[in-house]
């Protein structure tokens, strides 16, 4: 089983013994460590109750979360849209005891979205084997997930795939980080907004594509740059770990197809005057992540079921 809590919601799903969903539900979230945990409990007590199966007989439980997550001792500190900026949650240690001794691991929720897309590509093609993927999240921030041969990669300090934070611009504005000019002033969703604020109340990157698509000139130029922008962070993935890969998540993939096109449309604009660009067929390894499944939440679910399987044993 597992569970994507978010700043307002939480996702859980049971996946089947074949790895499909067999049951999910969707419960708010309740802010501060006592309203994490309750939620969390209310969340495997109504998926379970979807599936009618006894919760006793959950064999693991994954919690992807916001924050600071210690993956080996299941705590987690830093949530602040969750209300946990104080003393760090025992989150693992608390759930188990409160679901009668079931195993609970607790990993960054972009972690778990990584796995989770992962799985779910090995499960479309099980004749694939272990998949090379990255997860970019397109929201707030930019920073990306990454398996290698089915494995999530974390890094020495738990900064693999935080390449929101790569100076693409030396000479550019700053960023919260203190360096200038990093990747993710261009290529987030927060860079939208900055240069294309919200006139409706409706999303930034909505008003956005609409416009370029009706033939706002501005528009146009300013979705183009934005295109441009992800298609360099799809290609600084590839460029350091060759992922088969690249998967768009995050708020701003909910623009489906128009922001795969315009990303793919940059990548080849990029890749006419390269032969070596060119041969790594960078185009072909964008993906859109699944919007009808909860990536997040099938992620914490392989997580909390391998406990003993390979995806949590990483470095």
């Amino acid at each position: 089983m597992g569970l994507d809590i978010g700043g307002t919601k939480t996702l859980a799903v049971l996946l089947a013994p074949d790895g499909t969903v067999a049951a999910q539900t969707r419960l708010p979230t309740a802010p501060g460590p006592r309203g994490v945990l309750d939620g969390a409990v209310r969340a495997v007590e109504g998926v379970t109750r979807a599936a009618d199966v006894p919760v006793e007989d959950v064999t693991g439980v994954g919690v992807g979360i916001p924050g600071l997550v210690d993956a080996v001792d299941g705590s987690v500190r830093h949530a602040v849209n969750l209300g946990l900026d104080g003393e760090a949650l025992e989150l693992a240690t608390l759930l188990s005891a409160r679901l009668g001794g079931i195993g609970v691991g607790v990993e960054n929720d972009l972690n778990v979205a990584a796995v989770g897309a992962a799985h779910l590509l090995e499960v479309a093609d099980p004749a694939s084997g272990p998949v090379d993927l990255a997860f970019l999240a397109l929201g707030t921030g930019l920073a990306a997930g990454v398996v290698l041969d089915g494995r999530l990669r974390r890094g020495s300090h738990g900064a693999a795939g935080e390449i929101g934070h790569v100076p693409v611009d030396p000479a550019g504005p700053p960023c919260a980080c203190g360096q200038r000019g990093c990747l993710e002033l261009y290529a987030s969703g927060s860079a939208i907004s900055a240069v294309w604020p919200t006139t409706s109340g409706r999303p930034a990157p909505v008003e956005l594509f609409e416009a370029a698509e009706a033939g706002d000139p501005r528009a146009v130029a300013v979705r183009d740059r934005y295109a441009s922008a992800v298609a360099a962070a799809v290609r600084l993935l590839v460029l350091s770990v060759d992922v088969r890969y690249v998967v768009l998540g995050g708020g701003v993939s909910q623009l489906g197809q128009p922001l795969l096109e315009a990303v793919q449309e940059a990548l080849e604009d990029e890749s006419a005057a390269s032969g070596f660009l060119r041969s790594l067929d960078l185009p072909g390894r964008v993906r859109l992540a699944p919007g009808r499944v909860p990536v997040g939440a099938v992620g914490a679910a392989v997580v909390g079921r391998g406990h003993a399987a390979r995806v949590p044993d990483l470095r």
